[in-house]
């Protein structure tokens, strides 16, 4: 899950992919894609004062502890986001609350957040989860876009992700943060 938290500097701002696992329930793989995507997002607003923290998660706590796959690291250094440290979570039921956004990456990660969502919401009301559950790449031209899963597939798989992040962490500081700004 992408879970990109806050704007206007009252809340942070999070970037997670809320499971870090392949589409197949039955395979797990190394923290990539979230990662990936705090650490542009962190990048493209690290002097943004409307932006709180970055933050990235898990649904699932297959890696927890477990820094990102070397591949997404060196795609990451290779576009200049050096000093990037990040070790794997699972999305806890005070994202929703902490964050302003929380962004998946793909349908089934967009599932999982807003079934998370409605039972917190269920158990303690709207106030414990007022987070606006999106798909990431809605920000990136194409609507429900899904972020490619790079793990399986060769090293340029993770330069295509790296792209999506890049496009997306622009659209959201577009079409969020600028027009909540008036700007």
């Amino acid at each position: 899950m992408a879970t990109i938290g806050a704007s206007g500097g009252q809340k942070p701002v999070s970037v997670f992919n809320p499971k870090n696992r392949t589409r197949t329930a039955d395979r797990t793989t190394r923290p990539g894609r979230s990662p990936m995507a705090e650490g542009v997002f962190r990048s493209m607003t690290k002097s943004d004062p409307r932006v709180g923290r970055v933050d990235s998660a898990g649904t699932g706590a297959y890696h927890e502890g477990c820094p990102p796959d070397p591949r997404t690291m060196s795609v990451l250094e290779e576009n200049g986001e050096n000093g990037y440290d990040h070790l794997a979570r699972k999305v806890r039921t005070s994202d929703f609350k902490d964050f302003d956004y929380v962004l998946a990456m793909d349908d089934d990660n967009l599932h999982n957040l807003t079934r998370l969502q409605r039972r917190i919401i269920k158990s303690c009301g709207t106030d414990a989860a007022p987070a606006k559950v999106m798909m990431f790449g809605d920000f990136g031209g194409q609507r429900g876009e899904e972020v490619v899963d790079p793990y399986y597939g060769a090293r340029d798989g993770f330069t295509i992700a790296y792209e999506q992040m890049t496009r997306f962490s622009t659209g959201f500081i577009q079409q969020v943060l600028q027009d909540a700004a008036g700007v």
